[in-house]
């Protein structure tokens, strides 16, 4: 099996001692200071990758403490994954009773949303959560400390409130991500907030802003809409989800405008003023016009980036990079320069995606190898991608034009979901988009509709087995379902059409 890391960056310093990897001298400890408590691993961090990290070392029979300034279970738990799709499960219940009345002939409408208690149900969904991996851990065994860590060297750690600890066996960097802002506007949580607060502002608006097109921006975009607020999208390179397939951006925003969204691509942020009121914001369009927009709150949703401050990496002879990145010099192991230190999760630069699926396979490959037992590295080729918006979109491998730009002679299906039986039931639209090696394997799946999300995992079996289309044509999907549409769209790549010739 391929793995793309491995073409990217540098293997190498395992086994290695602390001069031969670019490690200063000075940060190799003599030995654990007076008082410390050891521990075979310290995991700082206690997001998806560092509590994987540490469930998984402690069922091995490692000693494991996991170091945690807030709440276990990190950005995608408490401010992210979690709750946001909590939210849009109920925008799909309002899209659905908006649905059944105007397709269906059900007389039905939305007399208004309880804000209070949709709030209540999401929030007692994350606390469920919560207590879940605090219960896990706790039954693991595992030594959850409360606070502020940082490094002091290759095997030391200092946690605020809880003096020192020493790793034995290694220390595994989760500490995660922080929204991006954008230079000149500064989050208030009422009228400008980020994708980490916009849940938690007061109320719904009844007319956004968003900037920025990626899948955060997108699946905020609609979650506004449903709730009937006037959302506006911005997004500065020339389509939505630039990282996906062109089809599946165009797809997307064609679904989105359709819905009433105003979509802006190839458009900049110029200034916005901030009233009481709302804010008052400049884009400069495609066209370089510059158009103002109104809104009562305007979302910044541009990226994330790296947590590194107060970790104390010079302690231990680490850097991040420009982007703020912690690299690994081994990626078939996650392991940094410094022998011992692992990285996991939002640290990562690219190939890994900073998605909590990703996170929770890098901690199980980092755990697997601190206790010494074969892993395989983490094949960032095969991790889905998933927007979950309406239309939702989802993806894995390869888009048509990483491969063509690698040189690979690329052969394209794409099938409308309308053109299977349940796609005009769902009467969504949406399409299913395979890339294959012309007589070879699939290379990517791409997927925009309805459901998308629960469909992705068959195809990130065939890239990542690497399958080729006629192994799929073998294996018969459901009458009448969406993923029927992903089973003939491989047969007719294999050459078996039924429905597509």
């Amino acid at each position: 099996m391929n793995n793309a890391n491995n073409t990217h960056h540098a293997k190498g310093t395992n086994g290695t001692n602390a001069a031969q990897a670019g490690v200063p001298t000075a940060a190799v400890a003599a030995g654990p200071p007076a008082g410390s408590t050891e521990a075979d691993v310290i995991v700082i961090g206690g997001g998806t990758g560092g509590y994987s990290t540490a469930l998984r070392a402690a069922a091995l029979g490692l000693t494991v403490v996991l170091a945690e300034r807030d709440k276990v279970g990190g950005t995608c738990l408490h401010r992210g994954c979690i709750p946001s799709k909590a939210m849009l499960h109920a925008a799909e219940l309002v899209d659905g009773i908006a649905e059944a009345r105007e397709r269906w002939g059900v007389k039905a409408q939305v007399d208004s949303v309880d804000w209070q208690a949709l709030v209540a149900t999401r929030d007692d969904i994350v606390s469920r959560n919560h207590k879940g991996v605090e219960g896990h851990l706790s039954q693991a065994r595992v030594q959850v400390v409360r606070g502020s860590a940082r490094l002091t060297g290759p095997r030391g750690v200092f946690v605020a409130g809880h003096g020192n600890f020493t790793a034995r066996r290694g220390i595994v960097l989760a500490t995660g991500s922080r929204p991006r802002m954008l230079p000149g506007l500064e989050a208030d949580g009422r009228r400008v907030v980020t994708s980490d607060d916009a849940l938690f502002a007061p109320g719904l608006p009844r007319s956004v802003l968003v900037l920025g097109g990626g899948a955060i921006g997108v699946e905020y975009a609609s979650f506004h809409r449903s709730m009937g607020a006037e959302v506006t999208l911005v997004e500065a390179a020339d389509r939505l989800v630039p990282l996906e397939d062109g089809d599946v951006s165009r797809h997307l925003t064609r679904g989105l405008k359709k819905r009433g969204i105003d979509v802006q691509t190839g458009a900049r942020f110029l200034a916005a003023d901030v009233r009481e009121d709302g804010v008052r914001a400049s884009v400069r369009t495609a066209r370089g016009e510059v158009r103002t927009v109104e809104a009562e709150r305007l979302l910044v949703a541009v990226g994330r980036a790296p947590v590194t401050d107060g970790l104390g990496l010079g302690a231990a002879g680490l850097a991040a990079d420009e982007r703020g990145f912690v690299a690994p010099a081994d990626w078939s192991r996650l392991e940094t320069a410094v022998p011992g230190i692992h990285v996991v999760g939002d640290l990562l630069p690219p190939p890994s995606p900073g998605l909590a699926h990703a996170s929770f396979a890098e901690g199980l490959l980092v755990a697997e190898t601190l206790a010494g037992v074969a892993s395989p590295p983490v094949d960032y080729r095969a991790v889905p991608r998933v927007t979950y918006s309406s239309p939702g979109t989802a993806s894995v491998g390869l888009t048509e034009a990483e491969a063509r730009n690698g040189g690979h002679d690329v052969v394209v299906n794409t099938m409308p979901l309308t053109a299977v039986a349940k796609g005009m039931v769902h009467g969504q639209g949406g399409v299913v988009k395979v890339v294959a090696e012309r007589g070879g394997q699939v290379l990517g799946v791409h997927l925009v509709g309805p459901n998308v999300s629960e469909m992705i995992a068959e195809s990130q079996l065939i890239v990542g087995w690497d399958a080729e289309p006629s192994d799929v044509a073998h294996h018969i999907h459901p009458h009448p379902t969406l993923s029927e549409a992903v089973g003939e769209t491989f047969l007719t790549l294999a050459g078996r059409g039924l429905h597509q010739q």
